[in-house]
């Protein structure tokens, strides 16, 4: 579930349309201010904060939702 709305999250912020869940932001062409617009999205959709430098280590959707999902799961 999570994994889905963060790749619609992804799919509207870089206007793609398809991608695998383990391409890498970078690669698809994403940069800082875009990765700045998918936090808020994050927060405003899931009401969930994730730091600006999670995301960057955590390039793609399969590594961002693993890392929300173990966040709540210890919350």
């Amino acid at each position: 579930m999570i994994a889905t709305k963060i790749h619609a999250i992804w799919s509207r912020e870089l206007k793609l349309e398809e991608f695998a869940d383990t391409d890498d932001f970078f690669d698809l062409g994403g940069h800082s201010l875009i990765m700045t617009r998918i936090q808020r999205q994050i927060l405003s959709e899931l009401g969930i904060e994730v730091a600006m430098d999670q995301l960057f280590r955590k390039s793609t959707v399969a590594a961002i939702s693993e890392h929300i999902e173990t966040a709540l799961a210890a919350a």
